[in-house]
């Protein structure tokens, strides 16, 4: 009799727990027998993951903020080096979250545990020698970037483009029928603010995002937010009189004709829905300065960076100002042919990132392995 398979997965924050979640259940369609355990949140836990740390423990943004938090880093790798060991597992799969799972990778590869990076960190955007960390510690990397393989292969590292997952989940997505009523909207046109998915971003970018409000008299600004961080993240929204919808992005989206959008996954899922977008970002001096003298990419947002040029306008620190946001805003909504060009540069994406199931490609490949 064939012995079950065990899998350790990791992921650390929202993102990439959703990407995880959805592997994990392709895991279990390849296999319905394997086991799989590991660091995520409520969408791995969802999908059939036995949790031995919830991210949201862990989760840091910024290089400040990194280092102010560095032990408490510490203590949940130790946690989850000895989670590993305990458990045994015939593979470790790392989704994103590079800085915590490079050491994870390392580790995994002393103790002769085959290494699956599915979301592989962003090495061509800063610090480039880290291709070759990658090269040394991960057996099998698989990435949803279409421009990544090539820029690995300059490190000799052979990479899989899965497709996005994003596609995946997209398409699994159906209109609620009633989300004005359900959600107490009125029909003027919406605004969606995407203010980001930690508590540290939110209290970042919120503020400037409420700003625009009494700009824009005409339409309803509405904020995505996430239930997870409780609605005393968003209370700044509240009392400026802003609804707040939780866990209705997607739906969101589907009715929005414009969106202002903290950088990350969430840009790509705005282009996606096709929604012209605002990309916005803005952290510690101290931070901003270390990222901008370490950065080697032209762009901050995946829309950009896939397209390889400017499809939206990335308003970063300094330039995420009130008069830059009401500027551009104001171009979205009333330059037909400048909405116009953005959503022709959405459908160039829509045609880069392909047409694959990225999580069932990943499990197959990633099964395959154990036979």
């Amino acid at each position: 009799m064939t012995r079950t398979k065990k899998i350790y997965i990791i992921s650390g924050e929202r993102s990439g727990d959703l990407h995880a979640s959805n592997l994990a259940r392709s895991l279990f369609e390849h296999n319905p027998n394997v086991t799989v355990r590991g660091m995520g949140g409520s969408y791995s836990k969802e999908a059939g993951v036995d949790l031995a740390v919830d991210y949201s423990e862990v989760a840091l943004m910024g290089f400040l903020e990194v280092v102010l938090g560095f032990r408490k880093v510490l203590k949940y790798l130790k946690l989850v080096k000895r989670d590993v060991l305990s458990f045994k597992p015939d593979a470790i799969i790392l989704v994103d979250y590079g800085g915590f799972n490079m050491k994870i990778a390392s580790f995994a590869k002393e103790h002769g545990i085959p290494v699956h990076y599915y979301i592989p960190p962003k090495v061509w955007a800063w610090n480039q020698k880290r291709a070759l960390k990658l090269k040394s510690n991960t057996d099998h990397i698989y990435s949803i970037l279409p421009f990544e393989p090539t820029f690995f292969e300059k490190f000799d590292l052979k990479v899989h483009y899965v497709g996005n997952p994003l596609l995946d989940e997209i398409s699994k997505f159906s209109q609620h029928e009633f989300f004005f009523q359900k959600n107490e909207l009125s029909y003027q046109p919406i605004i969606a603010l995407l203010p980001g998915s930690r508590a540290q971003e939110i209290n970042t970018m919120l503020d400037r995002m409420i700003e625009l409000v009494n700009e824009f008299p005409n339409a309803q600004f509405v904020i995505a937010g996430v239930r997870d961080l409780g609605s005393a993240s968003y209370q700044r929204g509240i009392e400026a009189g802003i609804r707040v919808i939780f866990d209705q992005t997607y739906d969101l989206l589907s009715h929005a004709i414009a969106a202002v959008v903290t950088s990350g996954t969430a840009t790509l899922e705005t282009a996606l829905f096709r929604v012209p977008q605002i990309v916005v970002y803005r952290t510690s001096s101290i931070s901003y300065a270390i990222a901008k003298n370490l950065i080697r990419v032209p762009y901050i947002s995946l829309v950009n960076l896939i397209a390889d040029k400017e499809v939206v306008k990335e308003l970063i620190q300094n330039d995420f100002s009130i008069p830059n946001l009401k500027t551009e805003l104001q171009q979205i909504l009333g330059n037909q042919v400048y909405r116009g060009h953005m959503l022709q540069g959405y459908d160039l994406i829509k045609e880069r990132l392909g047409e694959q199931s990225a999580s069932d490609i990943t499990a197959g490949l990633i099964m395959k392995t154990l036979v």
